[in-house]
């Protein structure tokens, strides 16, 4: 007589989904989910936390009205939500804002490159983002020797590299609005690094304007 046996397949953990995220510790390190599994990075460094800063309002004074700049929010790349990204800045039109997560692709999308952090910002985010719909992207590696700014816009669902610029150079772009940034004052002290960081010419526009000031309060 035989003995006829089912066997259980063990399946594994179950994906995680931004759920589970609401357990993770507040203890400043960045908690992202690529296909329920969890991606963990380092509290960011001093030099990535001022490009951040001088970077998002920078562009927020910038901005049209339509637009709105945020740094850090999370991302939901699929209805499943197991896929969960956090950019350090993005740009949103201001009528497509969601909480707690967006949900849409924004219309730029920031990540600044920290030592760990390189195979990543270079390679998978930029593929996943290509994938996600995101039309622009920027990597910035904070340098102090050099800092850069490169753009890639989205093409056949792919992205490809529209502008660089290093250290003193400008970037200057269209999208996702018209503006001007010079990599080296998003980290240079020395100077007001605001009358800068748009180029020569924003910061010459922003001279006269200060000295007109001046000139009619002493008139």
């Amino acid at each position: 007589m035989s003995v006829m046996t089912t066997g259980k397949t063990d399946l594994g953990p179950a994906p995680l989904t931004v759920d589970d995220l609401q357990r993770m510790p507040d203890d400043g390190r960045r908690y992202e989910l690529v296909d329920g599994r969890l991606d963990v990075s380092p509290a960011p460094v001093f030099l990535h936390s001022r490009v951040e800063s001088r970077l998002s309002i920078h562009l927020g004074v910038m901005a049209p009205v339509e637009c709105e700049v945020i740094t850090g929010p999370g991302i939901n790349f699929n209805g499943d939500r197991t896929h969960h990204r956090i950019p350090d800045l993005v740009v949103i039109s201001a009528d497509e804002a969601e909480s707690p997560y967006l949900t849409k692709p924004p219309l730029l999308a920031v990540e600044v490159v920290s030592p760990e952090s390189v195979l990543r910002d270079h390679h998978t985010k930029k593929h996943e983002y290509a994938a996600f719909g995101i039309p622009s992207y920027w990597v910035i590696t904070p340098d102090p020797d050099g800092p850069s700014i490169i753009e890639m816009r989205l093409k056949d669902g792919e992205y490809t590299e529209v502008a660089a610029a290093f250290d003193k150079e400008v970037l200057d772009t269209e999208l996702p609005f018209p503006v001007k940034v010079v990599p080296q004052w998003l980290l240079r002290t020395g100077g007001d690094w605001r009358l800068h960081i748009g180029g020569p010419k924003e910061a010459d526009d922003a001279k006269t304007v200060e000295e007109t000031e001046k000139w009619e309060s002493d008139a």
